[in-house]
């Protein structure tokens, strides 16, 4: 076989189909952000992101550059090892014990990402509980769907945010295996959120456990950014919840957080867990940090819910589509992914806007969009560039409006 020819072949059709992903190379700016450095060979020019996960401006907080400063001098670059090898670091137990707090939960388990802790802890539980079957919301994210995958452990994929068809899943299956609903609070790119309390009563009602993953709402939601689920009072009734500390907290970083013989369990049979080198400590020290400053300040949240309301005013004003949600994301809808990747590159070469499309497979095909996560150091400058952007860009690719 010619495996040169055939990567490049399956990258031509990628290319042709609109679906190919290039990478803008920037640099955040440390103080600066949503302004960031884009290189451009020799040169460089500044650009505003409009597409970051920091949501809340955590990454260049300056209480958590400097604990992470400080762990650094102290503990040096990495962790050395693995937990199991290495022995686990003063700051992971310190990171672990304010995330059991966050979520009013027995113990945490600290992971290298978000990713890293749903692949582990689904595929550990599905695998090792006898018999287990899964429930999994159709649009889950790529890291819970190949967690439940690889624990090989049979599977249903209930419709997405329905309880009744969860109801009717749930009941065709016997009532003595055990059974575990995996779900999201926050889904990511259309930003609708889940019936929590509703998902709960079912799974109570059939005896399943219950596991959220909260990547997108922690530090967002809720009187200490615990997530929906503390906003709802709802923490208590789940089984395991997931977070990241990559997204709202600024960092790198997944955790999980529930009961400590559901930890324990994790932590002694996960491989992801067990042969994973553990995060460096001044990563932990700077993750702790920014968790108990969101569990007391209000500030950025307020900031970041007003921004995303006069972006989602001013679309509506000149009818540009979005996806109405509740939430913090806001998708604009294009639903081609050449014009998606043209718009993309348009905004960021003529306008200094870095909006990254979204194409197939991370949405469906026909649904392409530009996600932007409006945050609380966007000023109004930068909306009105935006706004301004969007609207001149509609009316010169002959894009279709919203009533307005």
């Amino acid at each position: 076989m010619d495996y040169e020819a055939f990567f490049k072949s399956r990258l031509q059709a990628l290319q042709e189909e609109g679906n190919y992903r290039i990478f803008a190379e920037l640099e955040r700016r440390a103080g600066r952000f949503p302004n960031a450095r884009q290189y451009l060979g020799d040169e460089t020019r500044d650009v505003t992101v409009w597409c970051s996960n920091d949501y809340l401006g955590m990454g260049q907080n300056q209480a958590v550059l400097g604990a992470m400063t400080e762990a650094l001098r102290s503990c040096g670059a990495g962790a050395g090892g693995t937990r199991n090898i290495s022995g686990t670091n003063h700051y992971h137990v310190l990171l672990e014990r304010e995330l059991a707090d966050l979520h009013h939960k027995e113990a945490a388990l600290l992971f290298t990402s978000g990713y890293v802790s749903n692949f582990a802890s689904l595929g550990t539980l599905a695998k090792m509980l006898p018999g287990c079957v899964v429930l999994s919301d159709e649009l889950n994210h790529a890291s819970m769907i190949e967690g439940i995958r690889h624990s090989r452990a049979e599977k249903c994929i209930f419709k997405h945010n329905d309880v009744e068809d969860l109801d009717r899943q749930l009941a065709a299956i016997d009532k003595d295996r055990p059974k575990l609903v995996a779900f999201e609070s926050v889904y990511s790119m259309d930003g609708d959120i889940a019936p929590i309390a509703e998902i709960c009563d079912v799974a109570d009602k059939h005896g399943a456990m219950t596991y959220l993953d909260e990547v997108h709402a922690v530090g967002m939601y809720g009187p200490r950014g615990g997530g929906i689920a503390e906003r709802e009072g709802l923490m208590d009734r789940l089984t395991v919840i997931e977070g990241t500390l990559a997204k709202a907290y600024g960092v790198i970083g997944g955790y999980i957080a529930a009961s400590a013989a559901l930890c324990d369990f994790v932590r002694s049979f996960a491989s992801g867990f067990i042969f994973t080198t553990a995060l460096p400590p001044a990563v932990a020290a700077g993750a702790r940090v920014a968790v108990k400053h969101l569990k007391t300040s209000d500030q950025e949240r307020e900031q970041q819910r007003r921004a995303v309301a006069e972006v989602r005013r001013r679309l509506d004003k000149v009818g540009i589509p979005h996806k109405p949600n509740p939430s913090h994301i806001i998708p604009v809808m294009v639903g081609d992914p050449v014009k998606c990747k043209v718009l993309s590159d348009i905004l960021l070469d003529d306008y200094g806007i870095y909006v990254q499309p979204i194409n197939y497979p991370t949405v469906p095909r026909g649904t392409e969009r530009l996600r932007i996560t409006p945050g609380p150091l966007h000023n109004g400058d930068d909306i009105d560039r935006l706004i301004k952007a969007l609207s001149d860009l509609w009316s010169q690719c002959a894009l279709s409006r919203a009533v307005a």
